[in-house]
């Protein structure tokens, strides 16, 4: 039995081993060298990571060179946006939604600026609904996302519609009901750039379920969106950038680290040493509000 056991892992191990070769990830002189090591990274430090990385996502490239780019004002889209453009963006004047202690002196009212929107990989100033029109198989349109549930690689955002909600996001579901009908019909690459600070405990669909039951609610409460599409995350984001692969070890902190993550980078030398200076090239990224 001893034996068996022994062969049936010899086998295995040797099946591993070629899919890796035959998939050129690693060479049979490297199948002995995965190395890993880690880093901790604040919300802020993994939206920079995040924006750097959607930058440099093949179907983004090609979109900002033969097609259309839109960016939907966000938090994180916040980074991508700056990566791509090269400008900076006063943090309040691309926030929509968003979770806030004291909301209106940490980040007052900046001037109403439009999404950032992009031709051939220049900026033009067109309002998102006639963007929305033009768009065409190929394009790429980045959506923030409220709740992430990563195992199943769906997300969701919050639609606030109405005055009865303090705000008024859109009739037809904001941003969202904008701009999800022509992606779905017109085969338009969907990226959601979110962290993993937004993983939600629970199966999103049936969450989202629930947040649209028509019931009482005692103070404001949204409905949800699901959102389906490429989603990248800082493991996608080292990837992207470095080649390693990445998983997410701790999460939360004290200090400015609240929400933060603690991500492991398994690869080569090479690959590892790439993922350590990456993350270090983010450290000290300000909070959102600075």
């Amino acid at each position: 039995m001893k034996k068996v056991l022994k062969g049936v892992i010899f086998l295995f191990v040797i099946a591993i081993g070629g899919q890796l070769l035959f998939s050129g990830i690693l060479s049979a002189a490297e199948l002995d060298k995965i190395v890993q090591a880690g880093a901790t990274l604040t919300v802020a430090e993994s939206k920079r990571l995040i924006g750097k990385a959607v930058a440099q996502m093949p179907i983004v490239k090609n979109a900002l060179e033969n097609g259309m780019v839109i960016i939907i004002k966000g938090t994180t889209n916040r980074y991508v946006a700056e990566e791509i453009t090269g400008q900076k963006i006063v943090p309040a004047e691309f926030a929509t939604g968003r979770l806030m202690p004291k909301q209106a002196e940490l980040l007052p009212k900046g001037k109403t600026i439009n999404h950032v929107i992009l031709e051939k990989g220049k900026v033009v100033d067109i309002p998102l609904p006639d963007a929305v029109k033009k768009l065409k198989p190929g394009d790429v349109v980045m959506k923030g996302a409220n709740a992430l549930d990563y195992k199943n690689r769906i997300a969701a955002c919050n639609i606030m519609v109405g005055p009865h909600l303090g705000f008024v996001q859109g009739p037809d579901g904001g941003t969202t009901g904008m701009t999800m009908p022509s992606i779905v019909a017109r085969k338009v690459h969907l990226i959601i750039p979110v962290g993993l600070e937004k993983q939600v405990a629970g199966d999103i669909v049936d969450l989202t379920l629930k947040m649209r039951e028509p019931m009482e609610s005692l103070n404001i409460l949204p409905s949800m969106w699901l959102l389906t599409g490429e989603i990248v995350t800082e493991l996608e984001a080292i990837k992207i950038l470095t080649g390693a692969t990445a998983f997410q070890a701790n999460a939360g902190g004290v200090g400015g680290a609240e929400g933060g993550s603690w991500l492991v980078f398994r690869g080569t030398p090479d690959q590892v040493k790439k993922a350590m200076e990456l993350t270090k090239s983010v450290k000290g990224e300000p909070p959102y509000t600075e």
